[in-house]
């Protein structure tokens, strides 16, 4: 194996989303259009979507870290509307861009149509999450888009795999199909509600933070691949077992959160930026396989097929909101009141992925009997061209239509609010409980210790309230910015001296290592402090 293009893959995509971090420009957006000018580079190596590594190495880790971000809660909450979407339009869809595939393409048979429908069916985890991330989307709409992204790559692979069946002479009927569907779905559920709670476990039980994290990352790969192994939906239980693991995170300890914390957000920076700009490069490949179609042929096949999807999911999407709320008096009071926008920017919201890409590369060369599978090479394009379209069209243009449409974004002076009243309570119990603590004869301490405790309970009770104070006319910054700005100066003059001290012999390697990681992790929390009130 050659590992100078991985690493010349790896370092380009990591240079070129660290650059889109000072533009205006989403990151997955410019790393597809820099892959779509390198791959036609001279020198640059092909860069085959290969789905054998894509699905079962790329995309649990993702799905994982993803589901360990989500909100068990507010998931369980949208269940309904999550359902419709990651499941009932996922079908639709399927059926619907097949039929108009099969109707425009005369060589096109009905069941290779639906192969294609099935694999340009699902919104992608990847792109949903990190669109939805960069716009601000509201928090409810971004729950339905998360959830939907995590469930709906199982129903499209299992739809996939019915029709690919079909299409390759294997005489799989409608009956078969469906319960087949139903075995991969409720076999994967199963298999994550069997592993969660063993794995959730081990993890509370490993004292060893290098050792729980070492478990973290094995997580997702043995959830997928014990599903696998029993012809269940791997997607899905590795989304069940990241959801219960998120939920019940703090009962590991703090050691492990903090790393834990730091190593997924590089493997998902890493795994994010690759797939985005292995999605670029995969043009000159796609287009080289064309063969038969003329250039005009293919991009009207392109252009249909792209409107198709489109249009299917608005049709599906405004149904599926209001339906459901006319008819059942129940949804309606559980559920809050919504109204056309929310539809129109679920229907745009819905980007396609690497996930498409690496489902249609998996489709087999040949059929039953030795002939080639219909218009194999066409659907790849069709394929790349929908996900290329989505990701530009629509990633490019939705953070414009929500300011069109008037969409109200998140709150910070509510949620700041929200979270300064949940600190309050908090501490107001921890200063309860040491008052307990203090009372016993057994912890007595001296009074100016016990006093630090009070005052640390006291200091963290009021700095979330800081945090709504006026802006400094000079500076712009709240109180609180000005708060984390002078303590991370402070904390650099004290690392410049511990340094110092080092450098003249008066203390040792050893001892730096500690004195500075105590800062680091001070440093850490004013960095989390921040990112949380700037919704990072």
């Amino acid at each position: 194996m050659d590992v100078l293009p991985l690493l010349m893959l790896v370092a380009g995509s990591a240079v070129v989303a660290g650059a889109a971090r000072r533009t205006p420009v989403p990151a997955p957006l410019l790393l597809v259009a820099v892959g779509l000018v390198v791959s036609y580079l001279p020198g640059v190596p092909d860069y085959t979507l290969d789905p054998h590594i894509v699905l079962p190495l790329v995309l649990p880790p993702l799905l994982h870290s993803a589901a360990l971000d989500s909100s068990y809660l507010d998931l369980r909450a949208n269940l309904r509307p999550i359902a419709l979407l990651s499941v009932g339009y996922v079908l639709f869809a399927t059926v619907a861009v097949g039929v108009v595939a099969h109707l425009l393409i005369p060589q096109l048979p009905l069941t290779a149509a639906l192969v294609l429908g099935a694999v340009v069916a699902p919104p992608d985890a990847v792109a949903a999450t990190a669109i939805a991330r960069r716009i601000g989307l509201p928090s409810r709409l971004t729950t339905l888009l998360q959830g939907e992204s995590l469930f709906n790559d199982a129903t499209a692979i299992t739809a996939y795999r019915v029709a690919v069946a079909a299409a390759v002479g294997e005489g799989v009927s409608w009956t078969e199909g469906l319960r087949e569907f139903a075995f991969a779905a409720i076999g994967g559920v199963v298999v994550g509600l069997i592993l969660m709670v063993p794995l959730h476990w081990l993890r509370t039980r490993l004292r060893d933070p290098l050792l729980q994290n070492t478990l973290s990352l094995l997580i997702p790969f043995v959830a997928y691949a014990v599903a696998e192994q029993f012809g269940a939906s791997g997607v899905l239980a590795v989304v069940v077992v990241g959801l219960y693991l998120g939920h019940h995170s703090w009962q590991v300890d703090f050691a492990t959160r903090l790393q834990e914390a730091a190593v997924w957000r590089m493997i998902d920076f890493v795994l994010e930026s690759a797939v985005f700009a292995l999605i670029g490069l995969q043009l000159r490949v796609v287009v080289g396989g064309l063969g038969e179609y003329s250039a005009g042929e293919a991009a009207w096949y392109a252009a249909v097929v792209f409107l198709a999807v489109v249009v299917a999911r608005y049709v599906w999407v405004f149904p599926s909101t209001f339906v459901p709320r006319m008819l059942f008096p129940g949804i309606r009071e559980r559920e809050p009141g919504t109204n056309w926008t929310a539809p129109v920017i679920v229907g745009w919201a819905g980007m396609r992925g690497v996930v498409s890409l690496a489902i249609a590369f998996s489709i087999p060369e040949t059929v039953h009997g030795g002939g080639p599978f219909p218009a194999r090479n066409l659907i790849l394009f069709l394929t790349f061209t929908t996900v290329i379209g989505t990701l530009v069209i629509h990633g490019l243009t939705l953070p414009s239509l929500i300011r069109l449409l008037g969409l109200p974004g998140r709150d910070p002076h509510a949620e700041t609010l929200a979270e300064a009243q949940a600190q309050n309570t908090a501490s107001l119990a921890a200063e309860r409980r040491l008052g307990e603590l203090l009372a016993d004869e057994r912890n007595a301490l001296p009074s100016p210790l016990a006093d630090r405790l009070r005052t640390v309970l006291e200091q963290r009770r009021n700095a979330v309230w800081e945090r709504l104070g006026a802006v400094n006319e000079v500076t712009g910054e709240s109180a609180d910015d000005t708060y984390r700005r002078l303590a991370r100066e402070m904390i650099e003059a004290e690392r410049a001296v511990f340094v110092d001290l080092r450098d003249a012999r008066r203390i040792d390697e050893e001892m730096l290592r500690s004195l500075l990681r105590r800062l680091d992790l001070e440093e850490a929390a004013l960095y989390r402090e921040g990112a949380a009130e700037d919704g990072a």
